[in-house]
């Protein structure tokens, strides 16, 4: 079964997973997997004694493993750790190494984060899962972070309490409370959110996440919100008191939440994307709903889709009011895939990044820089099979992007190969896809020196995959398309139909017809992704 999160793993593998576009020939993409690195919990709190760190790669340096400085600490009530040395190391020395590794394993990424969803179980379960959340926060000048959580045992919030003084320890420090902002917040809807530190004793859902946060921001305050209720008057409540107060603050929320409890590997992976799918729309009507009819099929063992289901809807609808307008997912893995997982009971773990994309500013001179880079890294490869070095500082060109290389010659198609993970700096991956356009197209054989010069290249520079629920809004020569469907995938760039003179409907058959599926197949529910891309290419 392919599931949405085989098709990010797919067609967003950071190997060298290609899409061969043709105008007109169909041909099924081979679904390579990326193999990740995360892990997820079995249970709350399923494992004692278990290792806390990876092994780290050789000549790896981490930074000194000592109490890191803190923000000053407001007065006030400090939070204990509740389980260092059970569910994450208990050291400073060992907790830096730990948490240093799994964010050493983990990709960053295109994008600032506005919002994001991370994993909350023991370290060894989730902690590579949570690391590609937090890892898309490094060198970002927060200066505060919002941490929602769902109450996991009594007593419960009634219904949301904000921890609104002093601060949180950690064997890394104390993370100050913002006092200031969660007062506020607190003020916005006292008849909803209060300060109740009886909540907090035992909690594991906000402290988990501690760590991570102090070594992408050592200087973060946090505001802590647990939520004890599940009705919309709550979640309403929370979101817009937030949208409120946030205003003026370089601030990232964080909801913190595991996905399926309890059901077999396979049923995990059915209900995980269901949940994953609707997260990726950013319409909580929508996830609520497809919670609601997941649970209302008697799987067996299932006890719920999403421990924090609220503080996540709370996070979507205060990343769109703070101008999020994309929502990536960054990695997922169930506990079934651990060598010590039961696949006949598992928990599922998801990142989920929701930022606002910004094209890349590329001048005419850029452009030109790119393509020349593109032809003369050519030149080289097919002499040597070597990608000559290129340094630059330019931030236009080192930002990661997706990419992908077009070669025409005397007009036509002789190859053409990209990558939609943005996990490489712009000119290398403009090197690298032009090197496969040119050598690992299989409709072509591999490129001559001696045909260089009668080849025209076309870069297509491409923003993140959205997620398609209405194709009204799919706009000729604006958008491409990934269509996904029983175990088919293809891809078009947006040049495409205005190349071949499609209407929307034409477009869309072609795209089944490309994806080695009928033409009509975009009629009965495939999952579709639109992006754009920044086209230029050589006179």
């Amino acid at each position: 079964m392919k599931t949405t999160i085989d098709l990010y793993k797919s067609i967003l593998s950071s190997t060298i997973l290609v899409f061969i576009l043709s105008a007109c020939q169909a041909l099924p993409a081979s679904p390579t997997l990326k193999a990740t690195q995360e892990v997820a919990s079995a249970a709350p709190q399923h494992a004692t004694g278990f290792p806390f760190a990876t092994e780290l790669p050789e000549g790896t340096k981490l930074p000194t493993a000592t109490m890191l400085p803190s923000p000053t600490l407001a007065p006030g009530k400090v939070r204990p750790p509740a389980v260092a040395g059970s569910w994450y190391p208990g050291t400073a020395g060992e907790l830096t190494e730990s948490v240093d590794s799994y964010l050493g394993e983990a990709e960053r990424l295109d994008g600032e984060p506005i919002a994001i969803l991370v994993p909350h179980a023991g370290f060894d379960y989730s902690g590579a899962v949570a690391a590609y959340g937090f890892k898309q926060m490094e060198g970002i000048p927060y200066d505060v972070a919002v941490i929602i959580a769902a109450d996991h045992q009594a007593p419960l919030s009634n219904p949301i309490s904000v921890w609104a003084e002093g601060g949180f320890e950690t064997p890394l420090g104390t993370v100050s409370i913002n006092k200031e902002l969660a007062e506020k917040l607190i003020a916005a809807d006292p008849k909803y959110i209060i300060f109740d530190p009886a909540t907090y004793e035992g909690e594991h859902p906000i402290e988990i996440e501690l760590p991570f946060l102090q070594r992408v921001c050592p200087t973060c305050s946090i505001v802590p919100i647990l939520m004890g209720s599940d009705n919309d008057e709550a979640i309403n409540a929370l979101a817009n008191a937030l949208l409120s107060v946030l205003p003026g603050h370089r601030a990232v929320v964080i909801a913190s939440s595991d996905l399926s409890h309890y059901p077999s590997y396979d049923d995990a992976l059915r209900v995980d994307e269901a949940t994953l799918d609707a997260i990726l729309t950013g319409d909580t009507t929508r996830v609520r709903q497809s919670i609601k009819e997941t649970m209302a099929k008697g799987i067996p063992n299932l006890a719920t889709c999403a421990c924090g289901e609220t503080p996540i809807l709370v996070t979507m609808k205060v990343a769109a009011g703070l101008g999020a307008d994309t929502i990536t997912l960054l990695t997922y893995q169930n506990s079934g895939d651990l060598p010590f997982g039961d696949p006949k009971q598992v928990v599922g773990y998801g990142a989920v990044m929701f930022w606002r994309y910004q094209p890349p500013d590329l001048t005419e001179e850029k452009k030109k820089i790119l393509l020349a880079l593109a032809r003369s890294t050519l030149e080289e490869n097919l002499k040597s099979k070597t990608i000559p070095p290129y340094n630059t500082n330019d931030p236009a060109l080192t930002r990661h992007s997706g990419v992908f290389v077009t070669l025409t010659k005397n007009g036509e198609l002789r190859g053409c190969i990209g990558r939609m993970w943005a996990d490489l700096p712009l000119y290398q991956a403009v090197q690298e896809m032009a090197v496969q356009a040119a050598t690992s197209d299989p409709r072509f054989p591999p490129m001559t020196s001696e045909e260089l010069n009668q080849v025209k290249i076309e870069v297509s520079i491409l923003s993140p995959l959205r997620r398609l629920t209405d194709l009204e809004q799919i706009k000729i020569g604006t958008h491409g398309l990934v269509i996904h469907k029983s175990g088919h995938q293809g891809v078009f760039l947006p040049q495409v139909p205005v190349e071949q003179g499609w209407d929307r409907n034409a477009y869309l058959d072609n795209l089944c017809l490309k994806a080695g599926l009928d033409e009509s197949c975009w009629k009965d529910n495939p999952v579709l992704y639109s992006f754009t891309a920044i086209v230029f290419g050589e006179e």
